[in-house]
């Protein structure tokens, strides 16, 4: 159906809502009081018919696997079950060939942002498999389920499903044909709709941010995410410790929330951290401890890291983001 005719249709249901018709296509989650309180309340807000919001919610549809991969993402996994999911000799391989196919326009990328060519593959890597896994859950689907019938996170959810509808009115997206992440991820990178309405970029120049089938907005956008959060060219992610005694304990930042640096190197060095190599002792950075392979890991953080934890609030994450970037670089090297 196009979308022309998609906007009809919808059009015809706003109006069956409005007079109480029931249809088919209703579903089960308009007729529920919170969700048309929803509606209401993002009509009075945007100056948006309470109809036509009625009409698309009419079309979204209760998906239990995505409760279900929301109470055990991923990021909960230990290091040593995280890890392999991501360094993978397939996924290097793909990384290098993914950026020879894209050389020039990562290197336009890269210094226009000031962002390192190999953390932006690295993160369509571990988001989307280079652009080719993206989700199959349906966005309006994914973000209303979480919405309405996960409490724990359904204040977050429900503002991510407020700016994923105005997202598509402002990119041109017939809101109910995207697909994604149980979370609502969507795109190349795998921006949430807040996000993708705060740093998506269009790099090419068309008129529209499209991080679903371009990939110089793609790629723009990572670089541009990463930039805003005060990623800096050339700067280190992580650095391998060692550590004596108990007193570093209280000084380890939790693997949940953007690891944020904290600490003088001198500071750590005082609590028992035992850091090799040359570094400037007044610099800030964060410590972490993670769960890996052959025991405990200790890593100093620097605001690099940091940069890539807000674009998943996730430690591990991070550093699987840092040691795919490293695998590609030498990798592409040989």
């Amino acid at each position: 159906m196009n979308f022309l005719l998609k906007t009809v249709t919808r059009l015809v249901l706003a109006a069956a809502l409005a007079t109480g018709v029931t249809t088919a296509a209703q579903g089960s989650l308009i007729d529920r009081p919170e969700v048309r309180a929803f509606a209401s309340e993002f009509s009075i807000r945007h100056g948006i018919p309470e109809e036509e919001v009625q009409a698309i919610l009419a079309e979204a549809r209760h998906d239990p696997e995505v409760i279900e991969r929301a109470e055990r993402p991923a990021e909960r996994l230990s290091w040593q079950r995280y890890r392999p999911i991501f360094l993978t000799q397939e996924r290097i391989e793909q990384g290098v060939e993914y950026w020879e196919r894209n050389e020039e326009l990562l290197e336009e990328i890269a210094d226009l942002y000031g962002v390192d060519p190999e953390i932006i593959v690295a993160i369509l890597g571990v988001e989307s498999r280079y652009g080719s896994h993206r989700g199959r859950h349906r966005i309006i689907d994914a973000l209303a389920t979480l919405a309405f019938d996960f409490p724990r996170r359904g204040s977050f959810f429900r503002s991510e499903l407020e700016a994923f509808l105005l997202l598509a009115r402002e990119e041109g997206i017939d809101p109910t044909e995207p697909t994604g992440s149980y979370a609502g991820a969507m795109g190349k990178p795998q921006f949430i709709a807040s996000s993708y309405r705060a740093y998506a970029v269009d790099h090419n120049g068309d008129g529209r941010r499209d991080l679903f089938d371009n990939s110089g907005d793609a790629l723009a956008s990572v670089a541009n995410y990463l930039a805003v959060h005060g990623w800096k060219r050339g700067e280190p992610l992580a650095r391998r410790v060692e550590v004596t005694g108990a007193a570093w304990k209280d000084l380890t930042s939790p693997l949940n929330r953007p690891v944020r640096v904290a600490h003088k190197v001198n500071t750590l060095r005082d609590a028992g951290v035992i850091i090799s190599g040359e570094i400037d002792s007044g610099a800030t950075v964060a410590l972490i401890e993670l769960q890996g392979a052959e025991g405990a890991e200790h890593w100093i953080t620097h605001r690099n890291f940091y940069a890539v934890t807000r674009y998943n609030h996730s430690a591990l994450y991070a550093m699987a983001v840092h040691q795919l970037a490293e695998e590609i670089r030498e990798a592409r090297r040989q």
